[in-house]
């Protein structure tokens, strides 16, 4: 290496399950490249394409690099004027306590996901501040929170296996997860059990790149794994391809299980999700005789009116069959669980004035700025870009519109939701930062410390909150620590058996530390349900309303709108990050719908043509391509794009509704239902929700 280089570890921050450590290359405080760690047991020197172009972010020509104020009326970008950090403090101070004397501390709102996955920047100081603020709560349950909740009712604990110890698979099945998209180090070790022979199987409503790439693809309509999960149970339980010993020792409610996947039969099934009779005999017929057998449960099905019980149901699988236990066997969802550190000790909700102060569930955000009684009058927007990602778009920018919300948004760039900004706050990017990185799928926790200094003006979310604490004059000592002291304070607060003996010095010589995670901690000797046992029959979701057995309820039906629209992730893009970079626009190129042959002739439609997709909420203009990969029903799109007002283009989430999962006040993104017609005859206003 040349002498005026030097090569940092780091940590990616993206809201993706891989995690990987990465080797930063650093020439004159300027990252000049972004490679794999080759020492990280799992990212192994091999990082994907997006990460790789983190330089080109990290630089970009348009990232905010000082305090902007809005100059002119809301909805563009054009209207904003530098100011100091103090006048922005000032302004912020200011607001807040004139909204908190005349309405409240609850008119005021957070909302923020996980834009920055790293703890210390995405749920600690800021959780203190606005706790002490006394604002409203926000439900952060646009991602996960459906599956969460439907595994926790079957397992007790939103963890799975190991995925290091799935090499060892000899059937692997990937369930709604496009892996080569987003999880590329869970298709390096199928790869690696592929090479010993294993099979790979994949279930999913398009045949994306991981479909292509299996061995044998099942496609189903949108909304019903559930359905199919219950087939396969049917042929398992009729057939004898069950373990009764571990059924009996490790399960409760087996017998009414048997009874509820009765009506289950593999053809009721096939005229449900569409896939073939036979087809559902031969999957269980291998399932029920492959073992160790695994499956990877993607995101895609939590994210329909019924994705909490399906995925519940998935879970009850292995557990049939007795894969729990070997080594390889089993499933997983992701292994958040494991990492649990004390919330109340760190995040410091006894700070809030008001223990009952309401919740406000992100997925309803336009709702929540349109009719919230009383009213929202602040909204405080980080690691987060809700003008693209939240549902209800037109909703969502119409509340962000009123006069009388004062909006702060803190970001690297001015993102669609700055248009409505009242205040922008440049944000630092991760490689300036301190902080601490979980995955939510492998069991290393990473240590994350500054590659550069600050760019510009920039300050990170720990030390923005912090500072505007001391402004608003919060003196308690939860508002005095530094980021080293909270580093510390996470890791020797937890009771988290499986965070034992890792320290901020191991942390700060390895870089990294694997959780300890003993057989006896895991499933099935350890399973946290009230039953203390794998919960076929579930009396919680029974005092709550809900089936207590695995039941398919099919997602909500409109009758007006004929086609099922699945607007799934891409491959350059993570939600809305990085869907500003050049480069990989240039490699998305266009924003396509997947339409089926059938459904495109019924409109006269081929691909390339520009055509409208609409429903009552809303519309979005998108091109077509025509393609046997999906089925007629269904139409699919992929990844976020920011809008773009010289093409035409704006976020899908126009169309995508506000319900909430069965479980977990989940997202229901994939259970929108639409028209499509070509864009030059365009419908009228009446049919299109404006």
């Amino acid at each position: 290496m040349q002498p005026d280089l030097k090569q940092f570890r780091s940590v990616c921050p993206l809201d993706c399950p891989d995690t990987c450590s990465l080797s930063v290359t650093v020439k004159n405080n300027r990252i000049v490249s972004v490679t794999g760690n080759p020492h990280h047991p799992v990212t192994r020197g091999v990082i994907c394409h997006k990460v790789r172009k983190f330089p080109e972010r990290i630089y970009h020509p348009d990232r905010v690099l000082y305090p902007l104020k809005r100059t002119e009326k809301k909805g563009d970008l054009s209207s904003f004027q530098r100011i100091t950090w103090e006048e922005a403090y000032e302004e912020i101070v200011s607001k807040f306590q004139s909204i908190i004397a005349t309405y409240g501390a609850e008119a005021i709102l957070p909302y923020s996901f996980y834009g920055n996955m790293g703890i210390l920047n995405s749920e600690c100081m800021d959780r203190r501040f606005f706790h002490r603020l006394g604002a409203s709560h926000l439900d952060r349950t646009i991602c996960n929170s459906a599956s969460s909740e439907g595994i926790r009712y079957t397992m007790g604990m939103g963890v799975g296996i190991d995925p290091e110890d799935t090499v060892h698979a000899k059937l692997i099945i990937i369930w709604g997860c496009n892996l080569i998209s987003t999880n590329m180090h869970q298709a390096v070790y199928v790869n690696e059990a592929r090479k010993k022979g294993a099979k790979v199987i994949v279930i999913d409503v398009h045949r994306n790149r991981t479909a292509k790439w299996a061995d044998w693809f099942i496609q189903l309509r949108p909304g019903t794994d559930t359905a199919f999960a219950l087939g396969l149970i049917h042929v398992l339980i009729a057939e004898n391809y069950i373990d009764k010993d571990f059924i009996s020792r490790y399960t409760k409610g087996y017998s009414e299980l048997q009874q509820a996947v009765k009506p289950y039969t593999p053809e009721s099934v096939s005229n449900i999700t569409g896939v073939p009779a036979e087809d559902i005999i031969h999957l269980a017929r291998m399932y029920g005789q492959t073992s160790p057998s695994f499956i990877r449960v993607g995101n895609g099905l939590q994210h329909h009116d019924n994705g909490g019980m399906a995925v519940r149901t998935i879970f009850c699988l292995p557990a049939l069959t007795g894969q729990w236990g070997k080594k390889g066997g089993g499933a997983l969802k992701g292994n958040s669980g494991y990492f649990g550190f004390n919330r109340e000790r760190i995040q410091r909700p006894d700070l809030h004035p008001n223990p009952h102060a309401r919740t406000i569930n992100m997925n309803q955000l336009g709702d929540a700025l349109l009719s919230a009684e009383p009213p929202i009058y602040a909204l405080f927007v980080y690691n987060c870009n809700p003008a693209q990602v939240a549902p209800d778009q037109s909703k969502v920018r119409q509340g962000l519109m009123r006069d009388d919300l004062f909006t702060v948004v803190h970001d690297l760039f001015l993102t669609d939701t700055c248009r409505y900004a009242d205040l922008v706050l440049p944000a630092t990017s991760h490689f300036e930062n301190l902080d601490l990185y979980r995955s939510y799928w492998h069991l290393y926790l990473q240590l994350h410390e500054p590659v550069i200094e600050p760019i510009g003006e920039c300050k990170s979310n720990f030390t923005l909150f912090k500072e505007l604490a001391h402004r608003m004059g919060f003196k308690e000592d939860a508002f005095q620590v530094t980021e080293e002291e909270m580093i510390q304070e996470i890791l020797e607060t937890t009771d988290s058996l499986y965070l034992k003996g890792i320290t901020y010095e191991k942390l700060k010589k390895q870089g990294f530390v694997k959780l300890t995670v003993p057989d006896e901690l895991t499933f099935p000797a350890y399973i946290p349900t009230p039953s203390g046992k794998i919960e076929f029959y579930s009396e919680q979701l029974e005092q709550k309303g809900l089936p207590p057995v695995p039941a398919y309820i099919p997602i909500q039906d409109n009758d007006n709108y004929p086609l099922i629209f699945v607007p799934g992730p891409n491959h350059q893009y993570l939600n809305s990050t990085l869907a500003n970079i050049a480069s990989l626009q240039k490699m998305e190129g266009k924003p396509f719908l997947h339409i089926h042959p059938e459904d495109a002739k019924q409109r006269s439609i081929q691909t390339g043509d520009e055509i409208l997709i609409y429903n009552e909420r809303g519309r979005c203009k998108l091109y077509a391509n025509v393609t046997e990969d999906v089925l007629p029903g269904t139409v699919v799109s992929q990844g976020l794009w920011w809008d773009d007002p010289e093409q035409g283009l704006q976020s899908v989430n126009h169309l995508t509704s506000q319900r909430l999962a069965d479980m977990g006040g989940g997202a229901t993104f994939f259970s929108t239902t639409v028209e499509v017609c070509k864009f030059s005859s365009i419908p009228s206003n009446k049919d299109t929700g404006e």
